[in-house]
């Protein structure tokens, strides 16, 4: 029950990290989402690679905008900063404590319905920019907090709820990545738990935007005939006393498979997603290659998965800015504010 507080106490043989630190540490409050929600399985990843990355949680700026994504920060580090942000605007929420705070380990979690509408351009601009941060996009293919309409990601010909096509080209939030110049591009399945903690502890390691694209199922939205992403079985079915939802238990969908080769794996609906791991010759470092190589599984209806691409040579927006290397939170407010004659003079340039 969710709202049962986790217990405090926790075992003594439970392992520790580098800092001394057990997994129990990184976790946040019980979750509210969907039982079998694909975004409790990214959850559970992100603990993972935080606690084997060692970092202290106190280190950790985590932020969010709105839906069923923007709930996750409050599952994992409890002892984190964090901000949740209107619909959207959760990337100039982070940039804005970057540019602050550099010292602060940054990481975003948003949904399709956050980042690829309403937030678009702050997304655009983030990539743009290099911001050092992790932003992870838990993609599900609909607005799952408002009864499951289409999102920017629903793929063409989908029905929804009502049994409407979606008649809309998806937007493809890795092929937009590469094209806006992203220095760390990669997709996962929030089954793929082997994959995905890699994935997720390379984005914290990356110096500037790392973006990880997370096919990430709705249980809830996910069962009506015609569809992928979501159901009406429970409204043909359930024996209404209220006007309410039935959201029946599911189990987690999970998978293991090798580098380079295909997996087909059956969605809570009972229709079926083709996922290609990317090979281990496969270079991340050749942009172009990355946006091709995407198309050409695209046309294979398969989601290529794995680290896309990455700019080793990556310049953040510190570095491109020429900021000072005091984080501005540090700085004594005579610095931050000089007076009028220190303003004056700076405006006599541009006259």
């Amino acid at each position: 029950m969710t709202y049962i507080a986790k217990p405090k106490v926790h075992h003594p043989s439970l392992q520790k990290n580098a800092i001394g630190l057990t997994r129990r540490d990184y976790e946040g409050a019980i979750t509210t989402l969907c039982a079998g929600c694909g975004h409790d399985s990214i959850t559970a990843a992100i603990v993972h690679a935080f606690w084997e990355l060692s970092i202290p949680p106190h280190r950790v700026a985590k932020l969010s905008g709105i839906g069923c994504s923007s709930k996750t920060p409050a599952y994992f580090l409890r002892e984190a900063h964090g901000f949740n942000s209107v619909h959207g605007r959760m990337p100039a929420i982070a940039a804005g404590a970057n540019a602050a705070n550099r010292e602060l380990i940054y990481i975003g979690v948003s949904g399709d319905g956050d980042s690829l509408s309403i937030g678009l351009g702050q997304l655009c601009h983030a990539m743009r920019r290099n911001l050092n941060m992790l932003y992870v996009l838990e993609n599900n293919g609909v607005y799952g907090l408002t009864k499951g309409q289409f999102s920017a990601s629903s793929d063409k010909g989908s029905l929804s709820k009502k049994g409407e096509a979606n008649t809309m080209e998806a937007i493809d939030s890795a092929l937009l990545a590469l094209t806006l110049g992203a220095t760390f591009v990669a997709r996962s399945f929030s089954g793929d738990k082997a994959q995905l903690v890699p994935l997720l502890e390379a984005g914290l390691s990356h110096k500037g935007f790392a973006f990880i694209d997370v096919i990430s199922p709705c249980v809830t939205f996910n069962d009506h005939e015609g569809s992928t992403k979501s159901y009406a079985y429970t409204r043909e079915h359930n024996v209404e006393v209220v006007q309410a939802d039935f959201v029946p238990p599911r189990e987690e969908i999970s998978t293991e498979y090798a580098p380079g080769s295909v997996r087909s794996v059956m969605l809570h609906d009972g229709s079926w997603i083709q996922l290609h791991k990317v090979a281990d010759d496969y270079d991340p470092t050749d942009r172009d290659r990355a946006y091709a190589y995407i198309r050409e599984r695209q046309k294979q209806n398969q989601v290529l998965t794995g680290l896309l691409y990455i700019n080793a040579d990556s310049r953040d927006i510190h570095e491109q800015s020429n900021t000072v290397d005091t984080p501005l939170v540090q700085m004594p407010h005579e610095q931050l504010c000089p007076g009028s004659a220190a303003l004056e003079k700076l405006q006599q340039r541009f006259r």
